[in-house]
């Protein structure tokens, strides 16, 4: 049975666990400004989050939280990666160079390659499962049988609704987000959140 209230929840944690920006939204940002495969890149995100979410609603996310090692491994990996793309980012910020939409290699990117680095970036990254598997997941377990496709439909809408948004916007306002002085503060930026985010992880352990 259907319920609003428990939709509008899973709608509200899905938002806030999904809009910060991380190495996935980051890459749907710069496949957006590049306009190249962008509707390809936003629906393998979106499909990644709804098969993770669904995964992690139907008591996947509960049994990963109940296993130290398991919980461990997620939680030290995510780290890892985070450390590993926020310094990525802040190499690319300090090298500089020429604006981001016309980078040769992106705008001669094969729709395979495309399809192939996004879905690296969403299930090689062990903080997107500890955000869809087990903290979704784990809130929607542990509601009743009937609530949880209510949750669940919650927070795949977040899900829809955030990397649509980023990429149409992002496509938008390209010709302000390629501007090379503009993108060199975005990666700093992200970089940042990136390190922020891994030592956020790392003191919850």
């Amino acid at each position: 049975m259907f319920s609003h209230q428990i939709y509008l929840q899973g709608l509200g944690l899905g938002a806030g666990l999904i809009m910060g920006i991380g190495a996935q939204n980051a890459h749907v940002l710069r496949t957006a400004v590049r306009g190249r495969h962008v509707l390809p890149t936003v629906l393998t995100c979106i499909v990644v989050d709804v098969i993770l979410i669904a995964a992690g609603t139907a008591g996947l996310g509960a049994l990963i939280e109940a296993s130290p090692l398991l919980t461990s491994v997620a939680r030290y990996g995510g780290a890892a990666f985070l450390l590993w793309y926020g310094l990525r980012c802040w190499k690319s910020s300090l090298r500089g160079g020429a604006s981001l939409a016309a980078d040769p290699a992106a705008q001669t990117q094969t729709l395979g390659a495309a399809l192939a680095t996004v879905l690296a970036l969403s299930l090689l990254n062990p903080h997107v499962y500890l955000d869809t598997v087990v903290l979704l997941g784990a809130v929607g377990s542990s509601l009743a049988l009937e609530e949880r496709g209510s949750f669940a439909l919650g927070a795949i809408t977040a899900s829809i609704l955030w990397f649509t948004a980023i990429g149409v916007g992002a496509q938008r306002f390209a010709p302000v987000l390629a501007r090379p002085g503009v993108w060199r503060v975005f990666e700093a930026l992200t970089g940042a959140m990136m390190l922020v985010l891994a030592a956020l992880l790392l003191t919850d352990s």
